[in-house]
């Protein structure tokens, strides 16, 4: 990584005891330092519980960001009707599924059952 993090340090008793960095440098940190396979794939347990009880991941994740189907539509640049069709049969071509990962900061394998 070539850019210069600027940390925010925080101490305890007068001795540095935290580092805080901006969350983008801290995934581009965490990001640089594995090489991807299946098992860098993660879920929060809220998207975990709505797939199972059969909802697509693409809605369990809208969801847990709290967007709306208009909102993430726009994000995604796609129509809030189209998303609707996604969101209840959970397919999608590669092409969509990179857009909808970008909107909401994921990752398109977060988004493949």
């Amino acid at each position: 990584m070539s850019a210069h993090i600027d940390p925010q340090i925080i101490k305890k008793d007068g001795k540095p005891a935290f580092a805080v960095i901006p969350w983008d440098e801290y995934n581009k940190l965490i990001h640089s330092q594995m090489e991807k396979d299946d098992s860098d794939v993660w879920f929060p347990n809220d998207v975990v519980k709505a797939n199972v009880r059969g909802d697509s991941l693409i809605k369990a994740w809208r969801e847990y960001f709290g967007l709306t189907q208009t909102e993430l539509a726009e994000k995604a640049g796609m129509k809030q009707s189209a998303l609707a069709r996604l969101e209840k049969s959970g397919n999608a071509r590669t092409s969509t599924l990179k857009k909808l990962a970008e909107a909401m900061d994921i990752s398109v394998e977060q988004l493949i059952d």
